[in-house]
């Protein structure tokens, strides 16, 4: 078994804190994610359980055994670099057994353990050639293909196609996908891509600051977002926040009124709010219609002018002005009939909808049909 826990890891470096408090426990040949922007700590924190960072105080323990304190070596880990890290001067062959021959590994069970990624990966036919000779795609199954051979309890991914471009990049991810169904193994990754996290893992682990902000499945991170950070690194593009005030608090949810004095009834729970207080609100890209709604009636209408629109063939981002100084982003359907300029009205929908109060802490949705939202007009 190959669960990891770590509990309680905190970082320091002198009165830098790099990690913070980080709990959190790995499932036996789940698929984690940690993902966060670049300095939040998460290579830090994947180089911890790997045994190459030793932390300030706090546990790191894999399958039964603490081994906070045990050599990289002794872990059962294997790591697959940003950097390919391959010796030029070696085949790809020596570069796959290296650590094995170092290890002494008798012959016949380097041979059969070359053999199998070598399948795995489809790299037979490269074995006999030089780094030098190879694509970047080649280059990283040959970096994952030395992992493999060590047949560990755990494979730790640090941002292995952040060197590629973006079509292999889109590739190799599903690589790794069909490589963690093929071997059933615990893997652990790290992204600064959301949308690298979002696709490839079983949860999410989303760091900034050092602290973990969120822990769930991508659909989970995505549907309930627990505050105004996760909610806008998660997603692309990111949702759209708006400042208003709480027009007023009911059963039915939290009352704001938005631009052209429009209110929207949001069914979320505001017992810990006070009317006149500032809120955001926020609503993805996706959730906003330009032509008939979405996903039915809409709750209300923004009016807006098209500012910018970018065409991606099957889908259109456009940039729209709701008000001075105000503007949005929308994804639509690459046919949907909107030009630069127009002013459409944009559909609305309470019940896909979110609302952040003053700390930036997401608002918890009320139980029943949260669609039922209103709409009036002030005044």
């Amino acid at each position: 078994m190959a669960e990891i826990r770590l509990a309680n890891i905190e970082k320091r470096y002198g009165e830098q804190t790099v990690l913070e408090n980080i709990n959190i426990d790995i499932a036996d040949r789940e698929f984690m994610v940690f993902v966060g922007p670049s300095g939040c700590g998460k290579t830090t924190l994947m180089r911890t359980i790997a045994g190459l960072e030793e932390p300030t105080s706090g546990q790191v323990i894999i399958g039964d055994q603490d081994v906070t304190d045990v050599p990289p070596s002794k872990r059962g880990v294997a790591m697959v670099f940003q950097s390919y890290a391959l010796y030029p001067h070696m085949s790809v062959r020596d570069n796959i057994t290296f650590a094995l021959k170092l290890a002494k590994t008798p012959q016949a069970q380097i041979d059969e353990a070359v053999r199998t990624a070598a399948e795995i990966l489809q790299i037979g036919h490269l074995l006999d050639r030089k780094p030098a000779a190879l694509s970047g795609g080649q280059r990283q199954r040959v970096a994952i293909g030395r992992a493999i051979v060590r047949d560990p309890k755990v494979f730790l991914f640090d941002e292995p196609l952040s060197n590629l471009d973006a079509a292999l990049r889109v590739q190799m991810r599903l690589e790794i996908i069909k490589l963690h169904q093929r071997l059933d193994a615990t893997m652990v990754y790290v992204t600064h891509d959301q949308i690298e996290a979002m696709t490839m893992a079983d949860r999410i682990a989303v760091i900034n600051q050092g602290h973990l902000e969120q822990l769930g499945t991508p659909l989970e991170l995505y549907e309930t977002p627990r505050n105004l950070f996760v909610a806008g690194f998660i997603g692309s593009p990111k949702m759209n926040f708006i400042k208003t005030r709480i027009d007023a608090i009911d059963a039915d949810g939290v009352t704001v009124t938005l631009t052209g004095d429009v209110r929207l009834t949001v069914p979320v729970d505001g017992s810990s709010l006070t009317s006149g207080g500032e809120v955001t609100l926020g609503v993805r890209p996706e959730h906003l219609g330009v032509e008939r709604g979405v996903d039915g009636a809409a709750d209300i209408t923004l009016a807006a002018e098209v500012k910018v629109i970018e065409h991606l063939g099957g889908e259109k981002l456009i940039h729209a002005q709701l008000g001075e100084g105000l503007e949005v982003e929308i994804k639509a359907s690459g046919h949907a009939a909107v030009e630069h300029g127009e002013r459409p009205d944009l559909a609305v929908r309470a019940a896909l909808c979110h609302l952040f109060d003053e700390q930036g802490n997401a608002l918890t949705r009320l139980s029943g049909n949260p669609s039922e939202g209103k709409v009036a007009l002030a005044g």
